[in-house]
């Protein structure tokens, strides 16, 4: 597979040698592009000397006919349709902006623009530059476009300060280009249906029943289905993230409206992920006007639809069931129970007695069960998580072809 490396201009610069070196050693085929800051750093003989290639450092050359002239100009769309990845290390702040503003000045940058394979950018800048509004907006814009941005290290920098803005360990971004390459379109021809975020019934114009689900676990699984090749739709209910990029997204916010967008959908679905933290309850009756305090309150409550049970009954044949399951005792017992009583084929049992994982962090742990299996899934980010469970989907999906293919030759 080939991957691109971009470099800046910046101290870090050198540091690009050793990436594209391990790069290498994960057998990727490594072309080099160079900004002209990049070149005051380090010299394109460098990188030439390691990829045995000429190193990309400007939409123009100098050529001898004009058949090469048009070579040359067209060059950057070559590259850009070629590559399976882009790889920018370091970063700069300005190179930032390009990117997040469409300027197309250099090679990089417009190549950057006509290449529709994952990007990946590691910065590297003074932690002044990393912390500023223009730069943390136009970080949220690409992140906002599906750009993965591998975070400086803290530490001693180049310029005397000390902080955010040092280039992230090579071993961390190489982590990332495997990250993305190695699941390349394993989904390809799924569509994978995700609930996300916490429903909300109201009691009143103004308040609400909800929980404390932060939406960061289904909206990781959309991500990272996407990444992996598939149509993703994600149902969410009310959360403060953004929109994963390719992601066709419809928002909802009770229980009622959720089940309601499920069902539109379910009969196009492949795969069905209920990471939502859907209302077991509502209140019978939803006062037309907000409540005024006079002592003690008395609400009934009714039962929610039950939208896993529903839709592990009407799914679409061959489609995979995947539901989630939070509990604080018994969690494997539980979360089995739950499995077969909803007709899953899955659950994924988040023990939540557990401090610094689940709601709010970043980070969760999980137990992956089926009714054969219960597969440990220690602590790791969500976004790690969720590829995980994605694998065993998969595999889910390949013992069931397998069972067909031995009944069918039966």
């Amino acid at each position: 597979m080939k991957v691109t490396v971009g470099v800046c201009g910046g101290i870090s610069a050198y540091k690009s040698a050793e990436l594209v070196r391990a790069l290498q050693k994960q057998a990727f085929d490594v072309q080099v592009v160079m900004t002209e800051s990049a070149q005051r750093f380090v010299q394109p003989l460098t990188f030439a000397s390691l990829t045995e290639k000429k190193v990309l450092t400007s939409l123009w050359t100098e050529p001898q006919s004009g058949a090469e002239q048009l070579t040359s100009a067209i060059e950057h769309i070559d590259v850009a349709i070629t590559t399976d990845a882009l790889v920018v290390a370091p970063a700069t702040a300005n190179t930032l902006a390009k990117f997040a503003h469409g300027i197309a000045d250099d090679f990089l940058s417009t190549m950057y623009l006509a290449t529709t394979a994952p990007v990946i950018v590691a910065p590297a800048m003074n932690v002044n530059m990393w912390q500023h509004p223009a730069t943390r907006a136009n970080i949220a814009t690409l992140e906002s476009r599906g750009v993965t941005i591998v975070p400086p290290d803290s530490g001693y920098l180049a310029c005397g300060m000390t902080g955010d803005g040092r280039l992230a360990d090579t071993e961390a971004i190489v982590a990332e280009v495997l990250n993305h390459l190695r699941f390349a379109h394993d989904l390809s021809g799924e569509t994978v249906l995700v609930t996300a975020g916490g429903t909300r019934e109201a009691l009143d114009p103004v308040r609400f029943l909800g929980n404390r689900s932060s939406g960061k676990m289904g909206y990781a699984l959309a991500e990272a289905a996407r990444r992996r090749g598939a149509r993703v739709i994600l149902v969410s209910a009310p959360t403060a993230l953004r929109v994963p990029a390719g992601v066709e997204m419809i928002p909802v916010v009770t229980t009622s409206e959720m089940r309601a967008a499920v069902m539109k959908h379910l009969p196009t679905a492949s795969v069905i992920i209920k990471a939502a933290a859907v209302a077991d309850y509502r209140p019978r009756v939803r006062e037309a006007q907000k409540m005024k305090r006079s002592g003690p309150l008395t609400v009934e409550f009714e039962p929610t639809e039950d939208i896993l049970a529903e839709v592990a009954s009407k799914r679409p044949a061959g489609a995979l069931v995947i539901g989630f399951a939070a509990e604080t005792e018994d969690a494997i017992n539980q979360g089995r129970e739950k499995l077969l009583r909803k007709s899953a084929d899955a659950i994924v049992m988040n023990d939540i007695s557990r401090e610094g994982i689940g709601f709010d962090s970043d980070n969760n742990a999980a137990t992956f069960l089926t009714r054969t299996t219960a597969i440990d899934m220690p602590e790791m980010t969500k976004r790690e998580l969720a590829h995980r469970i994605l694998d065993e989907v998969l595999a889910l999906r390949r013992k069931r072809l397998i069972v067909a293919e031995e009944s069918t030759s039966l």
